[in-house]
This record gives C-alpha cells, structure tokens and sequence, in this order.
C-alpha cells in the first residue's frame, strides 16, 4: 500500500519558487519602501508632536518598518492566500494519517521563509536608501537592520499563521475569512494609538501588533509623543529622535519575542481546530429560514417545447443576466432594500454609499471570480459574445445597481452630482473586480483590493 502524505515544508518553498507572484512581492516592498518614505520632500511622511524627525539609520529601520505594516502585509496576505500551495488536492490528502499539526506547522515555517525572504530584500532596500539619505549623519547599517527586523518581522509571521488558522476552519476559507482579515489589519494599525502617553511596558507594548509605536513616541521630548503618519504639514528636520532608546526601552523587545511566540502557537492551534473540506449533509428537511432562502429547484424541463428565438435585443439580455447574477440571492435583495432605505434618511456621500459600496464588494468579486474562472472563461469563447463584451456589460451592470440603491437620495434630493457619483463608483468597483479577477482567476484578490480602497473612501474627510 502506497500511503500519500501532505507537501512537506520543502514541497510548499519549491511551489512558492515557481510563482511568479513571489517576485513580484520581492519587487514591491523595496519599490514601496522607496515612495512611501520622504525623500525629497514627497512620499508619506511621519510626524512626532507636528514636527518630522531626523532621518537617521534607526528611524530608517522604523520608517522601513512601517511600510511593511501598511503597504507590504496586504499584500503579502493576497500573495498567501492566493498562492499555489492554497489549491489542495484535498480530497486524498485530507485522509492522509500525518498529523495536522506537523502539516500547518510545515507550511506556516514555508510562509515564514517567504516573508522573511522578502523582508531580506527590503533590509538591502534600506541600507541602500540610507547610503542615499543619512550622510552626513552617521550611517549604520546594524541599526537600520535591527530597528527593521525588531518592528517588521514578528508581524509578518503574525500574517502567516493568520494564513494558516484561517485555512482551518470552513466559514474562515470564505469570503468571511478576507473581511475578518482586512478588519484585523485596519485594527491592528488604529489600536496602538491608545497606548500614546502610558508607561511603556511589556503590558502597552503587546497592544502593539505593528511594532512602530515605542521606537518613535519612548524618547520624543516632553509634550510631544503624539505621532501622525500620512500627508503631513510640518517643517523637516526639526526633531531628534532617539530611536534606538525606544528599542531597548522596557518591555519591548519581549513583546516582539512574544509575538512570534504566538504566531507559532496560532499555527498549532490551526492544526488542532482543522476541519476537513467536507460537504455538509443535514438530515430531514430544512429549517424554515433555510428554506425561505433556497431558491428551489429549477422548473421542468419541456421536451416538446419551441426552439428558442434569437433574442431581439442581445445586449439588454446580456445586461440584465449581468444585473441579476451580481445580485443574486434574496440575503443579497434584503441588504439593498435596508441600503436602499437608509439613503432616504441620511447623507449619501458618508453614509449610504460607503454602505451600498461596500455591499457590492462582495457581490462584485463573488460573480467576477465565478466569470473569470479558468475553466468557464475558456467555456464563455464559444458563445456569441466575447469575454470582453460580457465584461463590459458586466461594469454596466454594477454602475446600475449603484445607482439604483442611491435611488431613495435622487428622489428626496435630485442632483447631478449624486447621481455621477454613484454610477461612477459602481462602475470603478465594477471596473476593478472584473480587471483583477481576469488576471487572478478568481474572487479572492479583487475582494481585498475593493475592501482596502472602500476603506480608503470611506475614511475620506468630508468636503
């Protein structure tokens, strides 16, 4: 008897190797690295008590670090959860008798030697940088190592035992498991700001996951540990920073020990939680709820009935099978209406729009990554449309069903405004979903890339 075992470590680092999304990511960090940061007077900058500390070989490492928590781990948990080693062959290896356990810590140490990998490319990124933009200050090449590695590591193996616990369970595999996601990372950079001005210690510390707070806020002077990362007024070069105090300040570096320390034990609990990829049978018949959801079975075929015609208007039935695809589901019927409802009664720009928006997220990516499939879209060339006029159609049909929910706010405040506004947001979300999905395959990719610029909408400051 030949018994089939899980891909060992090595197997998932050689199907890693293979992707050519890996280089990709390798590219992304240090090209991020080289926008987000403030040379010259552009990229993002990073302000203590309203002034921008000096550029020095710590501060780099920090800066470094910060780039990886707001630009890199989005996308490194795109790449991991995208990447070939997520397509299983589960149906033999699910009965495998190897332990589970060994199996999630196996893949969760390939992931860590990925993202470790990476982080390698950025550390080369950064000292060159520094050569760039610390003389004639110091330039040391061990602080900006540590300071980077210190901030930016045990976050991304934070990421990667996310990837692996969130691959155990059926309902974290979904669609749920990239929301619960982007909610986790938008929480993980906001919630450091609440310890600003508290003792530091290992307790305030371990609130932050990121890891850039007490490098930048331990030494900054008196009435000034306040910081603000982003589009900045300020004056450069007014602050100077002690960062490597903030390193070796208490508690620190055993939070950073203590996050990876979890992100192992995530890993191992993945492996004591898994459940197989089994479909769920109940027995009897459904509950009422259940029922009232299920569309049915479809109507009886007729065997005598009339060839169909050709349709008359083609493209109207192309847009509205479109239409009624993206919003398929009486769930789906239910959240517009409330949406729907809400415009009549609050502002649209703040309120009901980010909401419809961010409903048809979800329902964009769902029926693009179902269109663009590999094994339909190959099926789709053989109809009397091409893919690209079914795609067209497609944004159509999302500029629609924006429009539609902004419905109740054109009709108790008719404006040109809106009205541009909400078709042009469908047809950008639409527009999105359908590009990304072409090129990934599937709903995965184009849902986080919607979630992250919904978030970015929603966040925008009124005016």
């Amino acid at each position: 008897m030949i018994t089939i075992t899980s891909s060992s470590w090595q197997t998932s680092l050689q199907r890693y190797w293979r992707s050519w999304g890996l280089w990709l990511l390798l590219l992304v960090a240090p090209v991020g690295a080289r926008y987000m940061l403030p040379i010259n007077g552009d990229g993002v900058a990073i302000a203590i008590g309203g002034e921008l500390p000096l550029m020095t070989s710590p501060f780099l490492g920090v800066s470094l670090g910060i780039v990886v928590s707001t630009l890199v781990l989005p996308i490194a948990w795109l790449y991991l959860r995208s990447n070939t080693t997520r397509r299983q062959p589960w149906q033999i290896e699910e009965v495998t008798p190897g332990s589970r356990v060994a199996i999630a810590l196996g893949r969760f140490g390939a992931d860590v030697i990925i993202m470790l990998a990476m982080l390698t490319t950025l550390t080369f990124a950064g000292w060159f940088l520094g050569w760039l933009l610390i003389p004639p200050r110091p330039f040391n090449l061990y602080e900006i190592t540590l300071a980077l590695w210190l901030v930016a590591a045990p976050a991304l193996m934070g990421l990667a035992a996310l990837r692996i616990l969130f691959d155990a369970r059926p309902l974290l595999r979904s669609g749920f498991g990239d929301f619960l996601y982007f909610v986790l990372w938008i929480t993980s950079i906001a919630l450091p700001a609440t310890t600003v001005g508290q003792v530091t210690s290992f307790a305030t510390n371990m609130v932050d996951f990121a890891g850039f707070v007490t490098p930048l806020t331990f030494a900054s002077p008196a009435g000034a540990d306040d910081f603000a990362i982003g589009g900045i007024e300020a004056a450069q070069g007014n602050l100077q920073l002690d960062v490597m105090a903030g390193l070796f300040s208490p508690g620190y570096i055993q939070s950073r020990f203590a996050w990876a320390g979890i992100a192992v034990a995530l890993a191992a609990i993945a492996g004591l939680i898994y459940r197989p990829h089994l479909v769920r049978r109940r027995a009897g018949k459904p509950g009422r709820f259940t029922a009232w959801l299920n569309p049915g079975p479809p109507p009886k075929a007729i065997p005598n009935a009339q060839p169909a015609r050709a349709a008359a208007l083609a493209w109207v039935s192309l847009f509205v099978t479109e239409f009624r695809l993206i919003g398929a589901g009486r769930v789906f019927l239910l959240l517009a209406a409330g949406i729907a409802a809400l415009g009549a009664f609050m502002d649209f720009r703040h309120a009901a729009s980010p909401a419809a928006l961010l409903l048809l997220v979800f329902a964009l990516s769902a029926h693009a990554g179902r269109s663009e499939a590999r094994g339909l879209l190959a099926l789709t060339k053989t109809t009397s449309f091409a893919p690209m006029m079914r795609r067209v159609a497609f944004i159509t049909a999302g500029a629609a069903w924006m429009t539609l929910l902004a419905l109740p706010v054109l009709v108790r405040a008719p404006s040109l405004e809106t009205l541009g506004l909400a078709a042009g947001s469908g047809a950008v979300a639409a527009l999105t979903a359908s590009a990304i999905a072409s090129v990934s395959g599937s709903a995965f990719a184009p849902r986080l890339v919607l979630l992250v610029l919904w978030y970015g909408y929603f966040s925008a400051p009124p005016g």
